[in-house]
């Protein structure tokens, strides 16, 4: 069983930045590639970055490439989202989540733990 908190949530004014982390416990971050994933308001969760096991490959969603940064800590059991450039529709409920698969995957069903999620709010 793996527990993820996440922290780092807040309110920013549009082009401003946050760093999300989130903070594994009960097993080792290096056995799981790990996402974040954003949920607005009426909408359906959806996938944000991936970070594969050893960093060696990451995947993003098209509306934040450039702006966003995927990366881990293996050593602290820590995965981090760097966000630039904010903008309004950025607003969510951010979630993290970890999946045993090996293949870097964008698919919410592929992923076997989540964390209770950390609040973002852009103002324009």
């Amino acid at each position: 069983q793996v527990r993820l908190v996440e922290s780092g949530g807040g309110l920013v004014q549009a082009g401003g930045s946050l760093r999300l982390s989130c903070a594994a416990s009960g097993r080792t971050l290096s056995n799981y590639a790990m996402g974040w994933f954003r949920q607005a308001p009426g909408k359906e969760r959806e996938f944000v970055a991936a970070v594969s096991r050893s960093s060696g490959t990451t995947l993003y969603t098209d509306s934040v490439k450039a702006r966003f940064t995927i990366f881990r800590d293996n050593a602290k059991n820590t995965l981090y989202l760097q966000m630039n450039s904010l903008k309004p529709e950025d607003t969510a409920v951010y979630y993290c989540a970890a999946a045993s698969s090996i293949a870097l995957t964008k698919q919410r069903d592929q992923y076997d733990y989540w964390g209770q999620g950390t609040q973002v709010t852009v103002s324009s």
